[in-house]
């Protein structure tokens, strides 16, 4: 089940949820009682960390992306080459 983070805009409190995904969301502040809770968006905070499909099926070569892996840093951008094997002819 998926944890929801809610804030009132009434009084401004910010609320975490256990839910499931078919579950109405919650309207009333638990801190004014007000009906005044709006669900924010975020990001989900987890990382799927080692083997599995995620990882070997949909990866090829060293692509892996395994917990402890020693490797260059996941900011940088990718290189023409690498997105596409360099056969389109955009600029990147």
């Amino acid at each position: 089940m998926p944890i929801y983070e809610y804030q009132c805009q009434a009084c401004g409190h910010e609320h975490e949820a256990l839910q499931k995904l078919s579950d109405a969301p919650l309207i009333n502040c638990p801190a004014c009682s007000q009906p005044e809770l709006m669900k924010k968006i975020s990001a989900a905070g987890f990382r799927l960390k080692g083997g599995g499909w995620y990882e070997t099926d949909f990866k090829s070569g060293n692509k892996k992306n395994v917990a402890g892996e020693s490797g260059s840093s996941s900011a940088s951008a990718p290189s023409a080459a690498s997105c596409c094997g360099g056969s389109c002819k955009s600029s990147h």
